[in-house]
């Protein structure tokens, strides 16, 4: 198949990457420019979204936030100037499930098909084609794409109409930074207690504490690795789209609000740019403990 490819960043390029390993012909635009690897595997440099659009009948984006999803699709130079009807656009971007509904009506009204499909995985799911997809969008168009989503992904889930793609993500990074934040209290409550959290994370990996965040991010934690992965200002920003979402429907989400404070203080600590295991910096710096490396 043509496929375009827009946003090739540490999520974006092993994403094409596959894209290309599976086959298929790659048009790619990133705004920081198409990565040489993606660019030796095959893949055709274009000037702008609309050119990807001009050439491939699936056209995927994987931006940061809401406002460059809306600016890579309806810019001066965007997706839907390339358009024609029957194209399908997908975005795995992580942003606002509402904007998302105004975004699919826009381009439906093209003639063309819209999915949300964002991800979770991080770095490591991105190169190991193992991420978790989640769909939003009609069943035909899902079954269409959903041999591309299998080159990328291995749990890959049509969750309903559009925007309930994101509204899992949402969800998604709910479960992931509250369990960040409980594992990093845990390993600074042993660490300072003078157990090794090192040894305690080995033997609660053995129990019923056990789970992938206490694997990865724990070991992140102890090993003072935080290069992003995936960054504080992202997840950040997920957590707002989860609290924004709250208030319109009349939630209370108390462990999402704080955790997403404890983000804060790390932006305001110079770490925006760190793996969002680094929120364990701010509870370090409260307590005027680290972990490990004291």
């Amino acid at each position: 198949m043509k496929l375009g490819f827009i946003g090739l960043g540490i999520m974006g390029a092993p994403m094409a990457g596959h894209l290309l390993a599976g086959g298929h012909e790659v048009f790619a635009f990133s705004r920081s420019g198409v990565p040489a690897g993606v660019l030796e595997q095959g893949a055709k440099a274009c000037a702008s979204p609309a050119e990807v659009a001009q050439h491939a009948d699936v056209i995927f984006t994987m931006v940061p936030d809401t406002p460059h999803v809306e600016d890579v699709l309806f810019g001066e130079q965007g997706v839907a100037k390339g358009l024609k009807a029957g194209k399908t656009v997908v975005d795995m971007s992580s942003i606002s499930p509402i904007a998302t509904k105004t975004f699919a009506a826009k381009i439906n009204a093209l003639g063309c098909e819209y999915l949300d499909a964002p991800v979770s995985g991080g770095e490591v799911g991105a190169k190991a084609a193992s991420l978790t997809i989640m769909v939003g969008g009609s069943e035909a168009t899902f079954n269409k794409v959903q041999p591309l989503f299998a080159l990328m992904g291995k749990n890959i889930t049509l969750i309903g109409d559009n925007g309930s793609g994101q509204t899992c993500k949402v969800a998604n990074q709910i479960v992931v930074a509250l369990n960040i934040e409980a594992v990093g209290e845990a390993l600074l409550f042993a660490a300072k207690a003078g157990a090794d959290p090192a040894k305690v994370r080995q033997a609660l990996m053995g129990g019923l504490a056990t789970s992938r965040i206490l694997e990865l991010h724990g070991e992140r934690m102890i090993k003072r690795t935080f290069n992003p992965g995936f960054r504080i200002e992202l997840h950040q920003k997920d957590l707002n789209l989860a609290l924004e979402g709250a208030k319109v429907m009349g939630l209370s989400l108390p462990n999402t609000a704080s955790t997403q404070q404890l983000m804060s203080s790390c932006v305001a600590n110079g770490g925006a740019g760190w793996d969002h295991s680094g929120i364990v910096r701010a509870l370090e710096i409260a307590a005027n403990f680290q972990i490990a490396g004291n």
